[in-house]
């Protein structure tokens, strides 16, 4: 079945169905560590600082299960890219809600599971429950383009005989070589009797020949997979100077740049409220009463909402998706700034909720990055992004949790948060307002028809 262009629809909509499964899945239970953190606190008996690394190594680098998250999440945003244009917006707000859906389904259930199973059993099951993410990658086709047919793996049959080490003239020598040894045995063999002679010339013949077939098929052999083996060897190395060149290409893109700073350090900011609104709120001697949802769970309903809404956004074309995402970034910055000033519940659910909605930011993340660079270098680009961005979520929580184990109160913490939020917002701000536009420079409207995809089988 052939498209023109990215389909924007059909097969794609199942993409984006299992996608939204995908990142509710994998990203539910890591978000809503929020809830596992207090367990943690009172289990390990450690400050918040060093408590603070399991929950933002399950959600950053350095263990397994992040390594697969980091995968998973990679694959569902630039499969979705591939499969949608004019509406690429809306499919990117729609899939990136299923790890905030996931956010608000896990805050409750774990707590439940826990008090039901003990910490031990609750993390069993939801580990469990991610291998059902093995039946949505089933159903995850990739687009190829019709014109540009897949490179055939080179086979040692296919490889000519130019490339054989030993050449015609080497093989000359070797025989000229050769044909002197048997010369000087034909001499020493004249010296016996004529029967005998006869008889040892004509099995030395025959064995002669036998092994002189024998050395060239294993040198011929030797010779294939020799060249065969450099050939891959040079194929890799290749590739990979290929892939630096591109990586350095990619940071002379000024807004490229930018972005990358502007991920690390809104990560770094911007993580620590969902794995410690819990604790800020028990620090602030909120009483369990006054708790009609936990604070957790309304940050999930909100990036939930605001993914939605700023994804669909994205997709007017009036709007400028790289502005929009530095309004979100100054703007959660100066919420994040305003925390250290609530004491009631209600301030803090409020808060929590403006800062849900502006992380819901991460729907037109890829979107800005597709403009930044481009579809083709997307894969490239958003891997070293969200590799940034795991870093920064890891490093985070434990900053925090330091800042409170130094002064006793997350004041200072969060005053940093913003401060690195909104760092990055400027930043990316002031590459956008530079004269030369890269964004806008490297992506213009494109000219309708070109390219055919074709979804792939996966037989």
């Amino acid at each position: 079945m052939e498209f023109k262009k990215s389909p924007d629809g059909g097969w794609g909509w199942m993409i984006v169905l299992v996608s939204f499964f995908t990142q509710f899945l994998c990203y539910g239970s890591p978000l809503a560590v929020g809830v596992l953190y207090i367990e943690w606190l009172d289990a390990f008996g450690e400050g918040k600082g060093k408590t603070a690394w399991v929950g933002s190594l399950a959600s950053g680098v350095g263990l397994l299960a992040s390594l697969g998250c980091g995968l998973l999440y990679t694959a569902t945003v630039t499969i979705t890219c591939q499969y949608f244009d004019s509406r690429r917006g809306l499919a990117l707000g729609l899939i990136s809600t299923g790890s905030s859906v996931g956010l608000f389904i896990y805050a409750a259930l774990q707590k439940l599971l826990i008090e039901s199973y003990g910490l031990d059993g609750c993390l069993l099951i939801v580990g469990a429950l991610a291998l059902n993410i093995l039946a949505c990658g089933s159903l995850m086709r990739p687009l190829h383009a019709s014109a540009c047919p897949l490179p055939e793996k080179t086979a040692l049959e296919n490889v000519p005989d130019r490339y054989s080490i030993y050449n015609e003239k080497e093989k000359n020598l070797e025989e000229n070589i050769l044909e002197k040894s048997c010369g000087r045995e034909e001499t020493c063999q004249s010296t016996l009797p004529s029967g005998d002679w006869k008889q040892e010339s004509l099995l030395h013949k025959n064995l002669t020949t036998a092994h002189t077939r024998e050395t060239e098929t294993y040198k011929k052999k030797v010779a294939e997979q020799t060249y065969f083996c450099k050939q891959l060897a040079k194929r890799k190395w290749q590739l990979y100077k290929n892939y630096c060149g591109e990586t350095v290409t990619l940071f002379k893109n000024k807004v490229f740049l930018a972005l990358f700073i502007a991920i690390f350090l809104f990560d770094i900011g911007g993580f620590p409220p969902s794995l410690l609104m819990e604790d800020v709120a028990r620090s602030s001697n909120v009483k369990e009463e006054e708790f009609i949802m936990p604070l957790i769970s309304i940050i999930g309903i909100m990036t939930t909402v605001g993914k939605l809404l700023l994804g669909i956004l994205a997709d007017f074309r009036w709007i400028n998706t790289l502005y929009l995402y530095v309004a979100t970034l100054i703007t959660m910055g100066l919420a994040l700034c305003a925390i250290p000033f609530a004491k009631s519940y209600v301030t803090l659910a409020i808060l929590s909720a403006i800062v849900g909605f502006l992380t819901g930011n991460w729907s037109i993340f890829p979107y800005v990055t597709t403009k930044t660079v481009g579809i083709e270098k997307l894969a490239h680009a958003y891997g070293i992004l969200m590799f940034f961005a795991g870093l920064g979520s890891s490093l985070g929580p434990p900053i925090v949790g330091w800042f409170f184990d130094w002064t006793q109160t997350y004041d200072i913490a969060f005053y940093f948060s913003g401060f690195c939020v909104l760092l990055g917002g400027f930043i990316l701000l002031l590459a956008a307002l530079s004269p030369c536009d890269t964004c806008n420079k490297q992506l213009p409207k494109p000219a309708p028809v070109t390219f055919l995809y074709k979804v792939a089988s996966n037989v």
